[in-house]
């Protein structure tokens, strides 16, 4: 075996183009197709301006349930005949929700693309919703809820968003709820919420052989029998900047490691920085030879991986670093992971650096628009963030053109280490009153 001392360099770019887009409205909705020339598979996409941002408040997680239950039947037929229905053309319902969007989905080979869409259409205009279905499916969710909260991270990531956005702010509490939030739905606030939501039309996004698919008719199932326009998307949020560093204590007794939630808010999605600030974060976090990880994981030995990011949305973004320590260093891991984001936003990246996360970033992005469904994605980003449809044709170049000096500058004026808030969701009893000798921000304990 031959050990290599230099890390291998990025390679030559390959070319790659993105699929011409179609934008139609058609039957009282937009349908948004991308030309895939010979592609046997099709994927279509039901999306609804049905988002997690739509919940009322004290019922977070409705959406998420009532997606759920779109394969429990519909009105014309039970949920065993509606699985046959689906197997009969090898088909897949998939469902997704996240803050700005309710999204169903199916992918078929082509020539079966419209029965599938009349499927999907059914599922999603005409469900069943049965009380004791929804009931049962509710349960479940809060089970699993339950499970899934009694795992270190998730009250760490509840304290971050409720610190950043606001307790009483819908963006302020998680996206699918907590247990406590989903076991408070009730039959009538799922039935509400499909009512309010999934009756407008929508967009419904193509992905295949466009000349052996027919989009009138696959709108005219889509969108058949619907009502209602386009809803209120709400204005962009602000990115306020706290003038010095909080840290929220989550007690976790007796906890042998401390889970850690770094973050401040950040533009949205469709900010014009997006590409340099994602190029910022990869350099910094975003990749195994990351600087957090190097330094972090490598160098100290704190942990086994720790990762940060901009998680960017229609209307706010957030930076975040995520990691879990042993509990004796969770002060120095702390005190390095801000000190390591200082030195990028004061001193910037550097040339070989940015060269290895370009080439990454550019060449991830070529691997994962690989498929119809991979493509349909991408059509929704183009929807929901209002971008053109050349975005994803211009993209990879971005990547690969972008200058030391404009990450560099995004770096600058999109990270701030000094008004971060700072989440230890650990052992307080043992960690407290180190945090407060080290003078890292003032602490404060959680409330979830």
């Amino acid at each position: 075996m031959t050990l290599v001392a230099d890390r291998p360099g990025p390679g030559r770019a390959r070319p790659y183009t993105f699929p011409a887009v179609t934008r139609r409205e058609i039957g009282g909705g937009l349908v948004v197709a991308a030309h895939l020339p010979g592609q046997s598979l099709a994927t279509a996409a039901l999306l609804l301006d049905a988002g997690a941002a739509r919940e009322a408040a004290g019922r977070e997680g409705t959406a998420t349930v009532l997606a759920k239950c779109l394969e429990e039947g519909t009105t014309a037929r039970d949920s065993a005949a509606y699985a046959l229905a689906l197997e009969g053309l090898g088909a897949e319902l998939s469902t997704s929700v996240d803050w700005d969007t309710f999204q169903v989905s199916v992918s078929v080979p082509a020539g079966v693309l419209l029965p599938a869409v009349e499927l999907l259409s059914e599922a999603t205009r005409t469900p069943r919703l049965d009380p004791a279905d929804v009931t049962r499916v509710r349960d479940d969710e809060v089970s699993a809820l339950r499970m899934e909260w009694a795992q270190p991270g998730p009250r760490a990531d509840a304290a971050l968003r409720a610190d950043l956005f606001g307790a009483r702010e819908r963006y302020g509490r998680p996206p699918h709820g907590d247990p406590a939030s989903v076991a408070a739905v009730t039959v009538e606030d799922v039935t509400g919420f499909h009512a309010t939501w999934l009756r407008r039309p929508g967009v419904l996004l193509v992905a295949g052989d466009l000349e052996v698919l027919d989009l009138d008719a696959l709108a005219a199932a889509a969108f058949a029998d619907t009502t209602g326009g386009p809803a209120d998307e709400g204005g962009v949020l602000g990115v306020p900047v706290r003038a010095s560093r909080r840290v929220v204590l989550v007690d976790r007794p007796g906890s042998v490691q401390s889970t850690l939630r770094l973050g401040h808010r950040a533009p949205h999605r469709a900010h014009p920085d997006y590409v340099a600030m994602t190029l910022a974060a990869t350099v910094l976090g975003g990749a195994f030879t990351s600087r957090l990880n190097h330094l972090i994981r490598e160098v100290k030995g704190y942990t086994y991986g720790i990762r940060g990011d901009f998680a960017l949305t229609r209307r706010f973004g957030r930076f975040g670093v995520s990691a879990a320590v042993q509990t004796a260093v969770t002060v120095p891991a702390l005190a390095d992971t801000v000190g390591e984001i200082s030195l990028m936003r004061q001193g910037g990246v550097t040339e070989d650096e940015l060269a290895v996360a370009r080439t990454w970033r550019a060449g991830q992005l070529t691997v994962e628009m690989q498929t119809p469904g991979a493509i349909a994605a991408a059509l929704a980003t183009l929807v929901i963030h209002g971008l053109p449809d050349d975005y994803h044709a211009t993209l990879r170049s971005q990547l690969l053109e972008a200058t030391v000096e404009q990450v560099s500058a995004a770096a600058l004026a999109h990270l701030h280490p000094e008004g971060m808030t700072l989440v230890v969701e650990g052992d307080a009893a043992v960690i407290r009153d180190e945090l407060a000798a080290a003078q890292i921000g003032d602490i404060v304990d959680a409330d979830v």
